[in-house]
């Protein structure tokens, strides 16, 4: 194979749309842009939020001021970082806090909200202090013998 013998997957390749080349082409006369209008115009285009001359979006709904909550307000959810009961079993020591998941790799940054979650086993007695636990989480934990205990933010 040599570069000039290159050339794309059959059927992957379109042939380009000839405008304006007589009436037997199907895109003729005015080139598929219909007649007369600003869409006919070169240089024509209308902005993305432009709804055909219908009261926009953005001025049909009230102004909002500040960090209003209220009915057109969208709820901030808490983003929590999820660690698992399987992955505590790594972590030595009696107690598992904020602390020892960050030193551990299973956090990230500092002031982030961590929740434990409920997939995986923990074979051992030990005291958890996170800011939110899954049920399953909570009663694994509580199985083995130790204690889940929630973090005030």
């Amino acid at each position: 194979m040599r570069l000039n013998e290159l050339q794309p997957a059959p059927g992957s390749t379109k042939e380009r749309k000839r405008l304006g080349r007589g009436k037997g082409s199907g895109t003729g006369k005015t080139s598929g842009r219909g007649h007369k209008g600003a869409g006919a115009r070169s240089g024509a285009s209308t902005h993305g939020t432009y709804e055909g001359g219908q009261m926009p979006l953005q001025r049909r709904l009230p102004r909002l001021r500040g960090m209003a909550r209220g009915r057109h307000t969208v709820a901030r959810p808490k983003v929590y970082a999820a660690v698992n009961v399987g992955e505590l079993e790594a972590i030595s020591g009696d107690t598992i806090g904020i602390d020892e998941l960050r030193s551990a790799g299973l956090v990230g940054k500092r002031g982030e909200l961590v929740k434990i979650l409920g997939d995986g086993e923990i074979g051992r007695s030990v005291k958890v202090t996170a800011h939110a636990f899954s049920g399953t989480a909570r009663e694994k934990i509580e199985s083995a013998g130790g204690s889940a205990e929630i973090l005030e933010r």
